[in-house]
């Protein structure tokens, strides 16, 4: 019994010492109900967060494959198109970061920054709607980087329409026509006679 125990203590202290964590969200999203049991996909997914005051997030992972190093492809890439030079430590650095929302003239202070409290001070939402759409060339580059990739969109319920339509249509401008809408874990049945007629 007592090599029982040894091996467990062993193995106990392995795995919570190997073991990562996923990096916290950006922005908390209260997502709407649904009536669909169908899940996202785990990998391969990049995912479009819309706040309730109509910022909008990003977050991309490294695929099945994470030595591809997907994440910093992509930032390498869009650091091209605005003549921002990344080290390896800054790419290896954003590789394991989670979502985020600001223009890339802060990117870098953003993945120097030493902790989540102060990367926090600069979301102030990825440009999509102006004539540098930002978003747009993130999803772009993404696509190029990992051609299987899917995209979901987790929008807030009090986010506003106009804001989704202008991420609806970025995806289908870089060929995404079909794409998640992530919903909460609640399912709701919904019935004709919940309807009220006007």
């Amino acid at each position: 019994m007592t090599p029982m125990v040894d091996l467990f203590t062993l193995l106990l202290t392995f795995f919570m010492l190997t073991t990562s964590f996923k990096p916290s969200e950006a922005v908390i999203v209260d997502t709407p109900n649904s009536v669909s049991e169908k899940t996202a996909p785990d990998k391969n997914i990049m995912t479009i967060f819309i706040a309730k005051d109509n910022k909008v997030y990003f977050n991309l992972d490294n695929g099945i494959d994470t030595s591809t190093r997907i994440r910093a492809k992509v930032l390498e890439e869009m650091g091209k198109q605005y003549g921002i030079t990344f080290t390896e430590k800054e790419k290896a650095e954003f590789g394991k970061l989670g979502s985020f929302g600001l223009p890339m003239k802060d990117m870098k202070s953003w993945i120097n920054a030493k902790d989540g409290t102060e990367r926090g001070k600069y979301n102030s939402g990825i440009p999509y709607d102006s004539t540098d759409n930002q978003l747009k060339k993130w999803v772009l580059f993404t696509r190029l980087k990992n051609p299987i990739i899917e995209a979901a969109v987790k929008g807030d319920g009090d986010a506003d329409y106009t804001t989704a339509k202008k991420v609806f249509d970025i995806l289908l401008e870089n060929k995404l026509s079909r794409f998640n809408l992530t919903t909460s874990l609640e399912k709701v049945e919904i019935k004709v006679s919940d309807y009220k007629e006007k």
